[in-house]
């Protein structure tokens, strides 16, 4: 959720600025400059977040940002903010395909453009975008495993201490394995009801 938030944030920025910049650069003043500016920190961002190992991010924020916080709103600060950045070149790919036509219809029925995004164009690109963001979560939610590096009790590190209490891999190993892979396959099976719902929607 904290990735959905952070990418839809950072989507609009870039998107706005990408759909925006030659006729705000005409206009001038200094709305085109905030947007020059928040387009250039989304970026940075974006590049820092996915050129950086989530495990070496993980590490930063357990020992060096959060040193006194509780293990799992680390994690979650962690995994969600490094989500935060594919899920916003998922939501700008998505935005960024939305015809113009579109942002036009919105604006001649008297929506702000906050308001043609949130109405029109959101909702659109959120439809278009399902199956990718299905795939990011999936990704998400495995990169979890790796939380045990920096002590966080979760998944993987309980089948590990338990093939160290019982001096066997295979059974713990293989039961760590089969709860990922069922829930893998349970959040498949949600998010393609709601792609068959959506499609009936549109009917």
């Amino acid at each position: 959720l904290l990735g959905l938030v952070v990418g839809i944030v950072l989507a609009a920025v870039r998107s706005s600025y990408d759909k925006n910049e030659e006729a705000l650069k005409i206009k001038g003043g200094i709305g085109y400059y905030i947007l020059k500016i928040l387009n250039a920190v989304s970026k940075a961002y974006i590049t820092v977040m996915r050129g950086v190992p989530v495990v070496v991010q993980l590490m930063i924020w357990y020992f060096v940002i959060l040193v006194s916080a509780e293990d799992i709103p680390i994690a979650i600060v962690a995994f969600g903010l490094n989500s935060g950045a594919y899920v916003a070149e998922i939501f700008r790919g998505g935005i960024m395909s939305i015809d113009n036509g579109q942002f036009e219809a919105g604006r001649s029925l008297g929506f702000s453009y906050f308001q043609t995004m949130r109405y029109i164009v959101i909702p659109q690109t959120i439809k278009s975008t399902l199956p990718t963001l299905l795939n990011e979560l999936i990704a998400l939610f495995k990169e979890t495993s790796i939380a045990g590096y920096v002590g966080i009790m979760d998944l993987t590190k309980g089948g590990d201490i338990i093939r160290g209490r019982t001096f066997s891999a295979y059974m713990p190993l293989f039961a760590v394995a089969l709860i990922y892979l069922v829930i893998v396959m349970f959040l498949t099976f949600v998010v393609s009801k709601m792609e068959r719902r959506l499609r009936k929607s549109e009917r």
